[in-house]
């Protein structure tokens, strides 16, 4: 049987991807992280070690001794942590060779360090296409006119944004621009729109040439409940390339808030 290796980052994607993974006959041993990887994971990957985030040599030396030529890199970890992170000798010596530490940046480095040592990262997406929705609105409420225009004009926007990596999410209203996320990430992006106005849409994108074996766009129940205290009236993503977690119950939250969910 295959195993495949699973670093893995916080929330509920983890887990969801070890789940779809087994389904699919794969056994997963996980490296996860301190402060951020959810302890229920040790309850169903077949074997789990722990490390810190920045320790690149103990994560490599963990998958080459359980022979593992493959792995994938789930859930985010806090962008915040580049600011106290205590990297090995190795992530320093990589850190070092970097132009600029965006995020995109320093997993593209980290992926070619795995390279290395023989050992591949897949998609983070693999096993998990009935989760991405494709094209059209998923609520039963569908956006008006100006939501529409606020849509078009929020993910133009986003896309420029996420091009230069500054962040994935904006939120817009009547054509104007209320909040840009950047290193806080999508919830505060969205609570800090919602201290300035109410009844805004929230656009959430992949990057132009978004390489999907890190750092996809991810929805979650966590989302509808941060646009819920927001006051947000629509969320619209990227179609083909936004994974939902739990997505009945992201569906039918968003249904009982009255709060659009489309993908464009």
């Amino acid at each position: 049987m295959k195993t495949l290796g699973l670093i893995a980052g916080n929330g509920d994607f983890p887990l969801l991807f070890i789940k779809q993974a087994k389904k699919a006959g794969v056994n997963i041993t996980v490296v996860a992280l301190y402060d951020e990887t959810e302890k229920s994971v040790e309850q169903i990957a077949d074997k789990t070690y722990w490390a810190h985030v920045g320790q690149l040599s103990k994560i490599i030396d963990i998958f080459k001794r359980e022979h593992i030529s493959q792995c994938a890199m789930v859930g985010q970890v806090k962008h915040t942590k580049l600011f106290s992170v205590k990297p090995d000798l190795r992530a320093v010596m990589l850190l070092t060779r970097l132009k600029n530490k965006t995020a995109d940046s320093i997993l593209s480095a980290v992926c070619e360090e795995f390279k290395k040592e023989g050992i591949e990262f897949v998609p983070s997406n693999s096993y998990l296409s009935e989760f991405i929705p494709g094209k059209g609105v998923i609520t039963k409420k569908s956006p008006d006119k100006n939501q529409i225009k606020d849509i078009e004009f929020g993910y133009e926007l986003a896309k420029k944004i996420s091009g230069l990596d500054i962040g994935q999410t904006v939120c817009v209203k009547s054509g104007s621009i209320v909040a840009v996320e950047a290193m806080e990430g999508t919830d505060r992006c969205i609570l800090r729109a919602g201290e300035i106005t109410k009844d805004f849409v929230v656009v959430k994108v992949a990057r132009p040439n978004q390489d999907m074996r890190f750092d996809i766009p991810v929805v979650g129940i966590r989302t509808i409940e941060t646009v819920k205290r927001a006051c947000a009236s629509v969320i619209a993503v990227e179609s083909g390339k936004t994974l939902f977690l739990d997505m009945e119950e992201v569906i039918s939250a968003a249904d009982k808030n009255k709060i659009i969910i489309t993908a464009v």
